[in-house]
């Protein structure tokens, strides 16, 4: 966000809950909160917790949960998370080696801010400037009135291709 560019990623079928996810503050990993129900009778679950290397989303640490209530989280630092939930393990293939996890209720939910009238989110970014999604368009707001357009994701399209290496290697 600081130089306003999107990287185009991974693609996801399934459910993902926005208001449970996050970015690391240097903007390098996606802690993300999904449902997939074809994953149901596997060692993922139905439901998981995870941290990938933004914008691809091959696990480097994965949670099963198990259901909808509770699961997502907050970075605290760069690789330092709490996961909304008492009573996860990691996932054996996905251990999350070096992060350090906390496990707690601690971390609300990301919520819209509902400052833009129309728009399907707002809030506020790290620097305390007010971003906001509406139309399929991400916007930042410069000024009262004088919006620039940050990214139009319209006309994307689903590209399932696998993550390059340097995504998918352990945090060192």
């Amino acid at each position: 966000m600081a130089s306003d560019t999107f990287e185009a990623g991974a693609w996801f079928k399934g459910s993902m809950y926005p208001e449970k996810c996050d970015l690391s503050p240097d903007g390098t990993l996606l802690l993300y909160f999904v449902l997939q129900g074809s994953k149901l009778r596997t060692s993922y679950s139905d439901t998981w917790t995870a941290v990938s290397r933004a914008p691809w989303m091959d696990a480097l640490g994965l949670w099963p949960q198990g259901g909808t209530y509770g699961g997502g989280g907050r970075f605290l630092t760069n690789r330092h998370i709490v996961i909304r939930n008492n009573n996860v393990i990691p996932h054996d293939d996905h251990p999350g080696k070096g992060l350090t996890v906390e496990l707690g209720w601690s971390a609300e939910k990301h919520t819209s801010s509902g400052e833009v009238e129309g728009a399907s989110w707002s809030g506020r970014d790290r620097g305390g400037r007010l971003i906001y999604a509406k139309g399929g368009k991400i916007f930042r707001r410069q000024a009262p009135g004088a919006d620039m357009e940050i990214a139009d994701l319209c006309g994307m399209t689903p590209d399932p291709r696998p993550a390059p290496p340097w995504a998918i290697r352990d945090l060192e």
